[in-house]
């Protein structure tokens, strides 16, 4: 899967990040893309200071049959934009915290695109996100990831009613403690 040019040979997300500054944002991501058994690259590629790197990246991913594309940045946070307007194949953007602005800044670049080539954005930092909506995306082709991805999804469902079931019980001890 990997080699020293940043190919992505067999993989099926491509993890893109604009500096790597950006790795413990994405390192969610990357563990959630691994815990579903799902193919991935991750390169450190600038829409800035190095597009030539990222228009060969984008080229060789399309080639190599990457099915989705995460592009990570902060601040201008210009990497999933211009990601997008090279190729067909869906791009994913996470806007990070890593400027003055908290984010805010890298959010509005990654979910303002024109009418016509769209990037899916998730919230700030919410790399987790981004990886279970490449999952979502990938699942629709693949009955096993969509199968794992639903017992995840109850897993979700499950937590939330034992966090009930605490809550529950932590009122009603205090409700019983006072009467």
């Amino acid at each position: 899967m990997k080699n020293a040019k940043g190919r992505a040979d067999g993989a099926k997300v491509l993890v893109m990040m604009g500096s790597d500054s950006d790795l413990e944002i994405m390192r969610e991501c990357t563990g959630t893309l691994k815990a579903f058994g799902v193919a991935h690259k991750v390169v450190v590629a600038s829409a800035h200071r190095s597009l030539e790197r990222v228009i060969s990246i984008v080229g060789e991913a399309e080639k190599a049959g990457v099915k989705v594309i995460i592009a990570a940045a902060g601040g201008a946070a210009h990497l999933a934009g211009v990601v997008a307007g090279m190729t067909v194949v869906p791009v994913i953007g996470v806007p990070c915290a890593s400027s003055p602005l908290s984010g805010v800044d890298a959010l509005y670049s990654t979910v303002q695109m024109p009418p016509g080539v769209p990037v899916a954005c998730v919230g700030v930092n919410g790399s987790r996100n981004a990886a279970l909506l490449a999952i979502a995306i990938l699942a629709q082709m693949d009955p096993d990831l969509r199968s794992a991805l639903v017992e995840y999804r109850a897993g979700l469902a499950k937590e939330v009613e034992l966090k009930h079931e605490r809550v529950e019980k932590l009122l009603n001890n205090h409700v019983g403690s006072h009467s």
